[in-house]
């Protein structure tokens, strides 16, 4: 007889009774989930870690004593290995907070839910961030933009002429933001478009697109509909909407909100499977961390439509549970390492036909 799975212990911290009960009782109808605890600030949870020894933290950001952001800097500068999800109200100062938990450590970020959510709309979403943080590598330290700007910027090797039609096309979920941040600013600014992916709440995308323009010499932006893809220009696509990638003489973006794919919206599979229909062999597709297989099988469609494939290796994927879908399809051109991708993505751009 096969031992019972031992459930996911959740700790809620947040100051507000409706938020506690709605958050519990949400993951509670997930059976792999158990919530163990309620805390409504951190100085009370801090006290019930080592009682009820938690595997996944979720936590509000604005709570009086001690704010979330102040605690999770806390709990990195302890060394704790919990894993902590971030629901916040991602108004525009609410989505800058939730990056910051981001880079203080947290692992997901979630719209906190509010009158107009039922416990139905929430439950997969809030139960499918606790699983990923769950899994996630806590063994890794996260590599910081500014110090990768001091460091060796690969040169793109060949100047552009008006008529390339090569393309980046790089998809994300679970600890993508942080390898977003480090990869973006360290590639060259005269590059072919590129379009992005994070599986990422509605109103946190922008605010992520501002903090790695703030970091990069490319133009980095929150994709709209219609946009241009130009060279020199990242767009990332917003939270809530597909992007696809059109052909109307140049490239051009179209965001739409059809259903989840893999319970993801944005999903990568949209945009990858868009790219290889638009750009054929001069796409180059990049998949990095994240749970799941979103990604995959829109990678199997550049390759065969005649582009090339990069995929983050294990050993510095925060999860590695989209990189290794697309391996196991073995439509991978190499697997290398975030600190490798900037170089890699440069080497591969090289041998693409322009």
């Amino acid at each position: 007889m096969l031992a019972m799975r031992r459930k996911i212990r959740v700790l809620v911290i947040d100051d507000s009774a409706l938020v506690r009960k709605t958050i519990t009782d949400t993951l509670q109808m997930d059976p792999e989930i158990e919530v163990v605890g309620v805390a409504n600030d951190p100085l009370i949870a801090i006290d019930k870690i080592p009682k009820l020894q938690p595997d996944v933290l979720t936590l509000d950001m604005e709570m009086p004593r001690m704010d979330g952001l102040t605690f999770l800097r806390k709990l990195k500068s302890e060394n704790s290995p919990i894993p902590v999800v971030v629901i916040s109200s991602l108004t525009q100062h609410g989505s800058k907070l939730a990056l910051d938990a981001m880079e203080a450590g947290a692992k997901e970020v979630l719209a906190k839910p509010d009158g107009s959510s039922s416990i139905g709309a929430l439950a997969g979403k809030l139960a499918y961030h606790v699983k990923a943080a769950a899994k996630a590598r806590r063994d890794l330290s996260p590599l910081s933009a500014p110090q990768q700007r001091q460091a060796f910027r690969p040169t793109s090797g060949s100047p552009l002429s008006p008529s390339d039609r090569r393309l980046v096309i790089i998809g994300s979920s679970t600890g993508g933001v942080e390898a977003l941040r480090y990869i973006l600013p360290a590639l060259p600014v005269d590059l072919p478009p590129i379009a992005v992916v994070q599986h990422i709440p509605a109103y946190f995308s922008k605010a992520v697109a501002e903090r790695i323009n703030s970091l990069s010499g490319l133009e980095v932006k929150e994709a709209s509909d219609n946009d241009p893809l130009l060279p020199g220009v990242c767009l990332i696509a917003p939270g809530d909407y597909h992007m696809m990638i059109v052909k109307q003489g140049t490239y051009r973006v179209r965001l739409i909100q059809t259903p989840p794919v893999h319970h993801c919206r944005p999903a990568v599979d949209v945009l990858f499977r868009s790219a290889a229909a638009a750009a054929g062999p001069h796409a180059l597709g990049v998949l990095l961390t994240g749970m799941g297989s979103d990604g995959a099988r829109g990678l199997q469609a550049i390759k065969e439509a005649g582009g090339r494939s990069l995929a983050q290796d294990e050993a510095s994927s925060v999860i590695y549970g989209m990189p290794r879908a697309a391996v196991a399809l073995g439509v991978v051109d190499r697997s290398v390492s975030l600190q490798s991708m900037p170089q890699a993505i440069v080497d591969n751009l090289n041998q693409l036909r322009s």
